[in-house]
């Protein structure tokens, strides 16, 4: 391991606690640590005789892969490359690595773009006929490096730094000041990385991978980030530097190559990876330089990793005896575990093969060819589907490839930014496909005889690099049996039971094949939106007289009815709960907006016809329907109160289908759930209507179902009066997005579309608490009202069925405030169980 010395995060904290300045106490420190490094290396700072070269790299608490900088070769300047080119007897060598050393710092630390640079060696390249970087001499080198300068001077009024130590003191500012670069922020947002942790600044001293055919550098994984599989993954570049092999520039061998090129070298490398592994535990991600046939290990970490390969090397380190199943299942990441529960490509689809790439980061999608980050990034916020097509993407692309569907580069590798990155996040990569041919300035893709523009739509598959024409039918994810032992390890230990909202048969059947332990959120209001039965319950809704809304609801209870059967049907021996209609009626009818055009093209072009005539009392009634704030308006339990009949033939289908199905020989489980609670008299004559209701059709039936009936709590005031809607109930749930709503005083769709993300980057909000649970406030609500019913009903369901119920920090207060489950979408099914499954581990 090549020596150095550390920069402490304390110190970057400070750095920006007293106006972005170094101290004088850290630059004395520093300096008397570099002439440590100096005599250990026996080597001088800034010599023109026997120069030291050091690296300068960030070292953040949590890894970042290509979120921040590293500036390499530092120490050389006009002098000390002339001695440097003597030491090791290869000019060309000496010049290259100062070239190098111009270019990082000129980009990383003087703000100067590296395209401007790449322009000067694209020229030289040119003017000698080569295409090759390698191809190039030490004249060529040196011809570069005065252009260089010059560029330095006109970009910046300032000549390059000669002075070591004022490129060290840089450099370090340098690094220190990426910690709150935009790619470096917007990667932390995006992991939940807190602001506050700074990154160190790492001095090492140099080695070089670009002295020659037996020198090279490479970075490695001790096994494959993409599947698991315990083999050594990785690439290497012979006479590189580490920058070559990240960036893209030169498309590396794969690590096995090693064996055939520097076999020594090989083998020590395969020792130093199972002694990494064996010590951390875990898959190690490994950067190394070969000197002159020398091994050098430049750093470890553990290494990101895809969801499907998370799964297996923590299935597998478990069955290895490294680790116990408490820490494998500390080790999986849950919102990673969205791409393992995605579709892919129907196997029977059939479809044209474009090119085919590296297959970086499985999982498969579609979407329209972008070429722009910024583009994908506004084109994926409004919904569309994109793939993001580059070169070769930078760190500074993160955000479009965040809005993206898939990733697709025609230069790069297996650990190429673009590569690392979507595996971090589980989207789909297709690296270094050469047969691309990437026009940016004109927005066309040149492939195999093909044109491609911006906006055609192709598909990309991460599993095995192919690259399709056009649009293709996905299919839905298979578990592997590693990931089914490890959900079955979650149950083993969590405490919390997981239930899944699901308003179909489909989404009860795949909430199952999951392991839902119930539905604990069917929206019956879903239902009257199908097709065929819209028009009836409008037909109800605009009903002058009771009885004729009775009729109209009469033709909706078959419907209903026949939902909940095949619910029952799908979660058999599973409680089931069917909260009563919800939203506003309006929201069932025409919009108002539309009406108002129709009636005033139908008074020109129609003025004395009937369909006028209906057309304006369709208007008055949905004007009359219409209010100010729907969220705080009539809804929820206050339809059922004005309206009766509508919570009745509701009830009614709940108990009908019950007998039905338990005739059949089901196990029914029914939980009826009033909505928006918020005075206590309104629970009282809802919770009598439904059981009126519902022992009457048991009573018709001559079949006995045990039945529930509970409430949402949704609203402050119910938490309030936590206590005494326990006494009428026999459960009762948190919705969540409602609850947040009314303690924020936020209207969720104006708070998100206008001014919630400037709350979250000027750091007064630090999530979203639509996304995220708020425990300072919402949580509070919801503790008290546990505290309040607790000691009233000791074995009371209490739940969540929110879109917080899949999140995994929303999972753990859950946890811990002692919620008998959660609730979520089919697919956060196993999120939540493995998220409830690390609360329990973390808070025993």
């Amino acid at each position: 391991v090549p020596p150095g010395f550390t920069i402490t995060t304390e110190a970057c904290n400070m750095y920006f606690e007293v106006g972005k300045v170094l101290s004088e106490e850290l630059k004395e420190e520093a300096l008397q640590h570099l002439r440590a490094l100096e005599a250990k290396m026996n080597k001088k700072f800034g010599d023109n005789q026997n120069p030291l070269l050091v690296s300068v790299r960030s070292g953040s608490v949590i890894s970042m892969p290509g979120m921040m900088d590293t500036i390499l070769n530092l120490g050389l300047n006009d002098d000390a490359v002339v001695g440097f080119a003597k030491l090791t007897e290869n000019e060309r060598f000496a010049y290259d690595c100062y070239r190098r050393f111009i270019q990082m710092f000129g980009d990383v630390v003087m703000g100067i773009k590296h395209s401007d640079f790449d322009a000067i060696i694209d020229d030289q390249k040119i003017e000698k006929g080569v295409t090759m970087d390698t191809e190039l001499t030490a004249e060529d080198w040196k011809a570069v490096i005065v252009k260089y300068k010059a560029l330095v001077k006109q970009e910046t009024g300032r000549e390059f730094p000669q002075d070591p130590m004022e490129q060290l003191f840089m450099a370090v500012e340098a690094v220190f000041s990426s910690w709150n670069n935009d790619r470096a922020i917007y990667y932390r947002k995006l992991n939940g990385i807190p602001d506050y942790l700074g990154t160190a600044v790492n001095v090492q001293s140099m080695v070089f991978g670009n002295m020659g055919d037996t020198s090279g550098t490479g970075v490695a994984f001790t096994r494959n980030p993409s599947t698991g599989e315990r083999k050594l993954y990785g690439e290497f570049l012979m006479n590189a530097q580490g920058e070559d092999v990240v960036a893209g520039i030169r498309t590396p061998l794969g690590i096995a190559e090693m064996e055939r090129v520097v076999p020594q070298a090989y083998e020590q490398f395969k020792q130093i990876c199972s002694t990494l592994e064996n010590h951390y535990k875990d898959m190690q991600d490994i950067e190394f330089t070969i000197e002159k046939g020398n091994l050098y290990i430049l750093q470890t970490r553990s290494g990101k990793r895809t969801a499907q390969a998370a799964v297996k090397v923590a299935y597998d380190l478990v069955a290895e005896g490294l680790i116990n199943k408490e820490e494998a299942l500390l080790r999986i990441d849950p919102n990673q575990l969205v791409s393992l529960l995605h579709r892919g490509i129907d196997p029977n689809a059939t479809f044209e093969v474009l090119a085919k790439g590296l297959p970086a980061s499985p999982g498969s999608a579609s979407g329209q060819i972008v070429f722009d980050a910024d583009e994908a990034e506004e084109r994926g916020e409004n919904g569309e589907k994109v793939i993001l097509v580059r070169t070769e993407t930078t760190p500074d692309d993160i955000h479009g490839i965040v809005k993206s569907q898939g990733i697709l580069t025609s230069r790069g590798g297996m650990t190429s930014h673009a590569a690392v990155v979507a595996r971090g996040m589980g989207k789909p990569c297709v690296c270094g496909c050469e047969a691309l041919k990437i026009n940016l300035a004109d927005e066309v893709i040149e492939v195999n005889g093909q044109t491609l523009k911006k906006g055609d739509m192709i598909s990309i598959d991460g599993a095995t690099g192919n690259v399709i024409l056009g649009e293709l039918k996905m299919v839905d994810p298979e578990l592997s049996e590693e990931f089914k032992t490890i959900l079955e390890w979650a149950n083993q230990v969590k405490r919390l039971k997981v239930r899944a909202n699901a308003d179909n048969e489909r989404d009860a059947k795949q909430a199952r094949s999951f392991g839902a332990e119930g539905i604990g959120l069917c929206r019956t209001e879903h239902m009257f939106m199908e097709q065929g039965r819209l028009h009836v319950v409008q037909e109800m809704i605009l009903s002058e007289t009771l009885e004729d809304r009775k009729k109209a609801l009469a033709k909706l209870l078959p419907f209903q009815m026949g939902d909940f059967e095949s619910i029952f049907r799908e979660m058999d021996g599973l409680p089931v709960l069917i909260r009563l209609l919800d939203p506003p009626l309006h929201e069932f009818l025409p919009d108002i907006k539309e009406l108002i055009k129709e009636v005033a093209v139908l008074e020109i072009e129609k003025p004395d016809s009937d369909e006028l005539l209906q057309k304006k009392i369709l208007m008055a009634k949905v004007q009359n329907l219409s209010e100010m704030n729907p969220m705080l308006g009539h809804r929820g339990s206050r339809l059922g109160v004005v309206y009766p009949e509508i919570y009745e033939m509701q009830v009614r289908a709940i108990m009908g289908a019950a007998v039905k199905m338990k005739k059949e020989g089901y196990t029914v489980l029914p939980e009826i759930e009033v909505p928006l609670i918020g005075i206590n008299n309104e629970l009282t004559k809802l919770r009598q209507l439904i059981v009126d209701t519902a022992e009457e059709v048991l009573q018709e039936a001559g079949v006995e179902v045990e039945y529930l009936v509970g409430t949402m709590i949704e609203i402050p005031r119910a938490c309030i009066i936590a206590d005494e809607i326990a006494k009428q109930t026999d459960f009762c749930s948190f919705g969540t997005n409602d609850l947040t709503q009314t303690t924020f005083g936020f209207s969720r769709d104006d708070a998100e579309g206008k001014f919630l993300h400037y709350y979250i980057d000027n750091k007064i909000l630090e999530n979203n608490p639509f996304a995220v649970l708020d425990r300072t406030g919402v949580g509070s609500l919801m503790k008290m009202a546990v505290e309040k019913i607790r000691p009233l009903k000791e074995h009371y369901d209490i739940g969540i069925c929110g879109e917080h119920g899949g999140e995994p920090s929303s999972v753990e207060f859950c946890d811990m405030i002692g919620l008998t489950y959660v609730s979520c979408s089919p697919f956060r099914v196993p999120i939540a169980r493995l998220a409830a499954a690390q609360a329990a581990i973390r808070n025993k």
